[in-house]
């Protein structure tokens, strides 16, 4: 692959920044904005609002788009009364899904209904391929009625198709503190988690297993790392290989109002060291990316969708 898509939301108070958007580079580096800055998609089912947009390559050449339901512009100070408590309760018990052949026509959104009653909210999907069954498994942070709706924990369920789901499984559930934002990647044969912890400590954590659904153990090197940045208020990891084989990590910042939010980078050389450096003076972006996923495509494909929109 020589290229890359950047698939996310703006944090805008107008409901044109929930929606989805596009982004490349050829470097991994140097971002450009698609469409002239515009959504790419709107949403108009649910709250019409989509945010923390993941996108996935399917084995069949299929590429899904999914993305939290959530409308903050269109609902905030409406249906969930100021309250992020209501949202958090009375949330969307569905994720937003649209699929392409080609990255540039999509087909009509789709909404997959994975909560039941006892789901307060489903947040931040997020896909990886489990090659020993074959499948696909879709993971996303819920809060549940088996706590009171209190400390969100991170659910999955499988599919090989993206329209049979398996029931939800609790994946991890975090005994001080809630967890959102799960980002897994599968580097020299482990498997490594991304989440955003709540408490205990307040930030992005990165966690090892041997297994895509089994036990993880914390990295600490990765916790005193982003110890030395100061402040915990990072969340939306995504990670990307570089064509020189390192890794680069985004975290969404988010301490300030305004344009100073958004995501920033951080280089490695491994996962297993946990060492992720952070590199802004390497980066160069358009505008402040929010919540979302990079993907990695061919210079056909970038170009396709260049010259599409």
């Amino acid at each position: 692959m020589d290229a890359y898509l950047f698939v996310h939301f703006k944090e805008k108070t107008t409901p044109d920044g929930e929606q989805v958007y596009f982004a490349l580079s050829t470097d991994g580096f140097n971002w450009e904005q698609v469409n002239g800055g515009q959504p790419v998609l709107w949403s108009d089912q649910g709250d019409k609002g989509v945010r923390d947009h993941t996108i996935v390559r399917t084995k069949n050449g299929k590429f899904y788009i999914i993305a939290t339901d959530l409308s903050l512009a269109n609902h905030f100070h409406g249906k969930y009364q100021g309250s992020w408590g209501n949202i958090t309760r009375e949330g969307s018990k569905s994720l937003s899904l649209w699929e392409s052949d080609d990255l540039l026509n999509w087909s009509e959104q789709r909404m997959i209904q994975l909560g039941d009653e006892n789901f307060g909210c489903l947040w931040a999907p997020d896909v990886i391929y489990d090659q020993t069954e074959e499948e696909y498994v879709l993971h996303w942070s819920s809060s549940h009625a088996s706590n009171d709706f209190g400390n969100k924990a991170i659910y999955y369920s499988r599919t090989k198709d993206f329209e049979n789901f398996t029931a939800p499984q609790l994946m991890y559930q975090k005994e001080d503190s809630g967890v959102i934002d799960s980002a897994i990647y599968e580097d020299n044969g482990k498997f490594y988690r991304f989440v955003k912890s709540e408490a205990n400590p307040h930030g992005v954590i990165l966690q090892k297993g041997d297994s895509l659904t089994g036990e993880y153990i914390t990295i600490d090197a990765f916790n005193r790392e982003m110890e030395k940045l100061g402040s915990s208020s990072y969340e939306a990891p995504t990670a990307y290989k570089l064509s020189n084989g390192k890794w680069c990590l985004m975290l969404d910042f988010f301490g300030v109002a305004g344009e100073g939010q958004g995501y920033v980078p951080f280089i490695a050389d491994e996962f297993e060291s946990g060492r992720f450096i952070r590199a802004d003076e390497s980066f160069s972006f358009p505008y402040r990316f929010k919540h979302g996923t990079v993907l990695s495509i061919t210079m056909k494909e970038y170009n396709r969708i260049k010259n599409g929109y």
